[in-house]
């Protein structure tokens, strides 16, 4: 049994990380999801706390479960955190080390292997800020989920579709 740490962010996708946390505890592991407020917008925390079966955590300021900080205690417990949908504002704040929420600050804190799988328009994903980005952490040795091409929430076609949760889940098996 794996502990991950799933941290969902403001995309669309969001929806695809339900399908995630489902696969996992389908292959026996235990799943905590940290979701940034953003994420909140797409899909509410009570999906993810019934898939998980462990409360959601959101703000990084609420009084902790336990007498350690959420973000020390995640970060402490973690075989592995998954960023998906990770943004281009979570991945650029992953790169300088902004720990402004609970999950960046978890992020920053976790000695855990970490994979993220980018969701973002085509244009954002092809920006050399992102790609530059993208690489910062290739060199760290997180794990990136390269995106699929195809049809995007915006309305047009291109590279930034969040891979398929099945997929996802099977390169981190």
């Amino acid at each position: 049994m794996r502990r991950i740490v799933l941290g969902v962010t403001g995309s669309i996708a969001a929806y695809k990380a339900a399908e995630l946390v489902r696969l996992f505890i389908k292959n026996g592991d235990e799943v905590h999801v940290v979701m940034t407020d953003a994420a909140c917008e797409f899909v509410k925390p009570l999906t993810f706390q019934t898939l998980s079966r462990n409360p959601v955590l959101v703000d990084q300021f609420a009084p902790p479960v336990s007498w350690k900080p959420e973000h020390i205690s995640l970060a402490e417990c973690a075989d592995l955190v998954v960023v998906a949908p990770a943004t281009a504002n979570t991945i650029a704040k992953m790169r300088y080390g902004i720990a402004d929420n609970l999950l960046t600050a978890t992020l920053l804190a976790t000695r855990a292997p970490i994979a993220v799988a980018p969701a973002m328009n085509d244009g954002m994903w092809e920006s050399k800020v992102t790609q530059d980005n993208i690489n910062a952490l290739r060199e760290r040795g997180i794990t990136i989920i390269e995106p699929d091409n195809g049809e995007l929430a915006c309305g047009t076609s291109g590279k930034g579709r969040m891979m398929e949760s099945e997929a996802i889940f099977k390169v981190l098996k």
